[in-house]
């Protein structure tokens, strides 16, 4: 009797071609892996049965690692040696650690990427995060007593290019191979798309332990599309426990502790937290050096603490609604994630927000992997059918430098990734060979209130006029939303190019101005770019006309060099000015003042071509 060989369907029927593929949720408080088993998507327990890895990494005085509940375990007691919440400080610089609860752990003092003293020597953000991937890369191949063969690995929507990189880089350290890095809205809502959405707009507001996004996502035929993003990359529920403790040790400051004091009314105020979200009141209480602290928090108190913090989420929720030119009532669903969401006031929050009750039939400290592993296994090949398409924006827009300070935008913020854009620019000066190129992010007219990306060079343009060069730059922004760079001469075919790693030094709460400013500043930042457009053409007139004084000022009466020079006399004076008006109206003036100068030029140019040329061969 033959036998019939099983599958799932969409699956492949024959085991050996399935790959292993997990997801990844990297958390601020807990991380977790998912995978698909079966045909449906689910967390990997330990051997505990527990899914829940806190994400933290201890450094013991024997020179081992522990990583997760065990390392959680010394959090008060060795606190400088117990890292958690290691999420805030991914792709961040020294010089950008600003919050006092943050400052227990030994800074090593230098330039460019954090990094910390341990027991095991010095340890960047991106290391101490690899031993959490790594521990969730052992937990998935025992799972399946295979070789992990790549993973998804989900970061916060306003995770810049710094950010990301160094979460590429720490999987790469932990032995994983990416397979695509996801935001963690779009994550979730393929988690809650498969199982329990229908067609249309949905609202992802994902509250975590150490950052916020709400994005608004259209579900249309097995199509995730992401219409718009946004957040607070320095909002979560440690800022709501660092809230909880302030209150608790007024009027001392955080700052006031010691390290070990720091991590226990931090701890106290977690649990103190959790413990309201079923009770009207609770004691709160943290063992210090010198003594218990005991208070009484109410349900009451909690609201009145963390109201500030749910109202900035609000406020970014308001922002993304009018990005996406989307009111409350078209919004079909309201999808929770994130641990955060879990407390009662921000769930009624957000409902009379949109005007209905927001989704939570997933656990919202899973979802997020979840929807992580759907991806992964859609990207291993074990689906035949193709799966779902996801399609994510980008956070920030992206552009470049150009004369006079101004940011030119080459990608516009909320462009569907993947994405290449390319435009043309040209030389300042006459005989220009070469081309610094500065690439920059955010949402304001000027570079200097813009994010520095890179930097990097075109050298070799063949020297001609000023604006006969044709230089193309393009911007590739791939999948998991990391940027490429390349410039091309067009007329010559010189070429450089960058993939755009930028040092890690970019302050959390500078992503979450970025776009509030862009809305505050508008009319200030018109203002501005026009100013510094009429001071570039300015100072081109003025280059332009000294040139041809010194080399034709022969052609000109004594009469006519002094009035030209007037004019540049007027034009530099009104430069100064800050009215573009003003300073227009003197470029117009040199302009008209030289038109007979100009012609004169031409005529002397001629012929000179002509000059002892035969008449048969023009």
């Amino acid at each position: 009797m033959p036998l019939l060989q099983i599958s799932e369907p969409g699956q492949t029927p024959n085991p050996h071609e399935r790959r292993i593929a997990a997801g990844i949720d990297l958390g601020t408080t807990h991380s977790l892996v998912a995978a698909v088993r079966n045909g449906i998507a689910e967390c990997l327990p330990d051997e505990q049965g527990r899914v829940l890895l806190p994400s933290a990494v201890r450094y013991t005085p024997e020179g081992r690692t522990q990583v997760g509940h065990s390392a959680l375990e010394y959090q008060a007691t060795d606190a400088v040696q117990t890292f958690v919440s290691i999420k805030r400080f991914m792709g961040r610089a020294e010089s950008d650690i600003q919050q006092p609860a943050q400052i227990s752990y030994e800074r090593k003092h230098q330039p460019g990427t954090l990094a910390f003293h341990t027991r095991a020597g010095v340890k960047t953000p991106v290391e101490i995060s690899a031993e959490i991937l790594a521990t969730l890369r052992y937990r998935a191949e025992d799972t399946f007593n295979s070789d992990l063969w790549g993973a998804v690995i989900t970061v916060p929507a306003y995770f810049d290019d710094a950010q990301r990189q160094a979460t590429k880089d720490a999987a790469k350290l932990a032995g994983i191979e990416v397979l695509r890095l996801i935001n963690e809205p779009t994550a979730a809502a393929l988690a809650y798309g498969l199982d329990n959405a229908s067609e249309g707009l949905y609202v992802v507001y994902d509250l975590g332990g150490g950052t916020f996004d709400v994005s608004i996502l259209k579900l249309t035929k097995g199509v995730f599309e992401v219409i718009a993003t946004g957040g607070d990359a320095a909002l979560g529920g440690d800022d709501i426990d660092a809230a909880i403790a302030a209150w608790a040790i007024e009027p001392r400051t955080i700052t006031s502790l010691s390290p070990h004091d720091q991590r226990s009314v931090l701890m106290a105020a977690r649990a103190a937290k959790e413990s309201l979200s079923s009770h009207d009141t609770v004691l709160y209480r943290a063992e210090l050096d010198d003594h218990a602290l005991d208070r009484t928090l109410s349900h009451h108190q909690l609201e009145v603490l963390a109201q500030p913090l749910i109202n900035r989420t609000l406020v970014a929720l308001q922002t993304v609604l009018a990005d996406a030119q989307v009111i409350p009532s078209q919004v079909l669903g309201v999808v929770m994630v994130g641990g955060s969401t879990r407390m009662p006031t921000v769930r009624r929050a957000v409902a009379e927000f949109m005007g209905h009750e927001p989704l939570t039939n997933l656990n919202p400290d899973e979802v997020v992997a979840l929807g992580a592993a759907i991806q992964a296994n859609q990207l291993a090949g074990n689906i035949a059918d193709g799966g779902i398409l996801l399609l994510d924006v980008i956070p920030l827009s992206l552009g470049l430098e150009t004369m006079g300070g101004i940011v030119e935008r080459v990608i516009e913020r909320n462009s569907t990734i993947p994405i290449a854009k390319a435009q043309e620019f040209t030389t300042y000066q006459d005989g220009q060979t070469a081309m610094a190129i500065h690439v920059v992010q955010g949402e304001r007219d000027l570079v200097a209130d813009c994010r520095s990306l890179a930097r990097f060079e075109l050298r070799g343009i063949p020297p001609m006029v000023a604006g006969a060069a044709r230089i193309r730059v393009t911007f590739e922004v791939d999948a998991d939303g990391l940027l490429h760079v390349s410039a091309l001469e067009t007329n010559s075919g010189v070429a450089a190019t960058i993939d755009v790693k930028p040092s890690y030094g970019l302050a959390d709460e500078d992503i979450a101005r970025m776009l509030q400013e862009g809305f505050s500043h508008a009319r200030k930042d018109a203002d501005a770019r026009v100013l510094a457009e009429a001071r570039v053409e300015a100072d081109r007139m003025l280059l332009a006309t000294q040139t041809a004084l010194q080399a034709d000022g022969d052609l000109l009466t004594p009469e006519q060099r002094q009035h030209i020079e007037s004019l540049l006399t007027e034009l530099r004076q009104a430069y100064e000015s800050t009215d573009s008006k003003i300073i227009d109206l003197a470029v117009e003036k040199v302009a008209y003042g030289t038109e007979a100068f100009a012609a004169e030029r031409m005529n002397r140019s001629i012929q000179r071509a002509l000059s002892g040329r035969a008449i048969d061969t023009l």
